[in-house]
């Protein structure tokens, strides 16, 4: 991922993604899932096995979300997931009850679990000194606003789009163009860092970015079709020393900041 390197001198704006970028989703969601699977099993009975494949079918019917909020609320489409989920593995008259529980409670432990890390509101809250941030994430507007609200993320950030509020999502230009008006600053003075390749990589790129910063935790190699960033780091603790090394900053104070982050 390296193919693209460019000079990142003079940057006036940084967007972040919120999901698996400025907070662990993926990890919040685990610990959630764990509590429902003890749940199923003390309060209905489920062998493990049971609540396990309940929770897995669950997860599936939340990859493939199709969501039209002028038919049905989030909380009634998720309560839906839990219930076809229940009533597959069990074959039982749908449990509406049941299924309200476990999204309950699913839910509440994902939002505890939801924080954003002292080593991450260090690195907003000195770019911000530097740099205009905009936050700009996918997704329904209700999930979104909650999980903001459960990280405490809102007073780092010069300006938050979410995708559910807007006409069109990440990779669309579009979402990139109005997160750049809402900051006052052009394409070409703004670099994206994320997690996802096809939409915050490949969104960046076709909104004419400056740079992409891909966040890849996991190692995980992109497949041949996938959009290529100009810069790969395994962690957002990267992220200051990338910036110092390319030249990001636009003056001295700016590397100090970023030094004092690194060291």
């Amino acid at each position: 991922g390296q193919s693209r390197r460019c000079g990142l001198r003079g940057i006036k704006a940084v967007f972040f993604d919120l999901d698996n970028t400025l907070i662990d989703t993926a990890a919040a969601g685990r610990r959630a899932i764990a509590e429902v699977i003890k749940f199923l099993q003390s309060e209905y009975h489920c062998t493990e096995r049971e609540a396990d494949v309940i929770c897995g079918k669950f997860e599936a019917k939340l990859r493939k979300e199709c969501y039209d909020p002028s038919k049905i609320s989030i909380t009634n489409l998720r309560i839906q997931h839990w219930e076809g989920a229940i009533q597959e593995v069990k074959g039982e008259v749908a449990n509406q009850k049941l299924a309200r529980e476990c999204y309950f409670l699913w839910k509440t432990t994902r939002l505890q679990h939801l924080t954003l890390a002292e080593e991450t509101r260090k690195i907003l809250c000195n770019l911000r000194k530097v740099a205009r941030l905009l936050l700009l994430t996918n997704g329904d507007t209700e999930t979104q606003r909650e999980k903001i609200e459960a990280c405490a993320c809102q007073e780092f950030f010069d300006a938050i789009v979410i995708g559910g509020e807007q006409k069109e999502e990440k990779p669309a230009p579009s979402i990139f163009h109005h997160g750049c008006e809402l900051l006052g600053v052009q394409p070409e003075d703004c670099v994206m860092v994320g997690d996802s390749l096809d939409t915050d990589i490949q969104g960046g790129l076709k909104a004419g970015l400056k740079a992409t910063i891909w966040i890849n935790k996991t190692g995980t190699v992109p497949k041949e079709t996938s959009s290529v960033p100009h810069y790969t780091i395994s962690s957002l603790l990267d992220l200051p020393r990338l910036l110092v090394d390319e030249n990001l900053e636009m003056n001295q104070v700016a590397n100090n900041i970023c030094d004092s982050l690194t060291k």
